[in-house]
């Protein structure tokens, strides 16, 4: 899925051969072929990658942890653990979208 990252080139992923969207693996755990979330329609997909680009800056540039940024999403979600996979909704989209900008403020 991602010819361009060696990092994750290997990794395993769901692919929905209808509309070619996919969804990463938990890799790193014993069942590594469990998937991170569920497979976006392309709305929601480009709704996650645009959370990413605010989101990933706030860590990447030493802002806050990149653990703490993602437990406080979890936290003002009201749920044990967040993922970007794991946004099912539009909806669930514009919640965590709001949440990362307050962040990246």
């Amino acid at each position: 899925m991602y010819p361009h990252r060696p990092d994750l080139f290997g990794l395993p992923y769901w692919k929905c051969d209808t509309c070619g969207n996919y969804v990463g693996c938990h890799h790193k755990t014993k069942d590594r072929t469990r998937p991170l979330g569920n497979i976006p329609t392309k709305e929601l997909k480009n709704a996650r990658q645009h959370i990413h680009r605010i989101l990933d800056p706030i860590w990447q540039n030493g802002k806050m942890p990149r653990g703490k940024v993602y437990a406080v999403i979890a936290s003002q979600l009201g749920i044990a653990e967040y993922h970007t996979a794991e946004i099912k909704t539009i909806e669930d989209a514009r919640r965590v979208y709001a949440i990362v900008k307050g962040l990246a403020a």
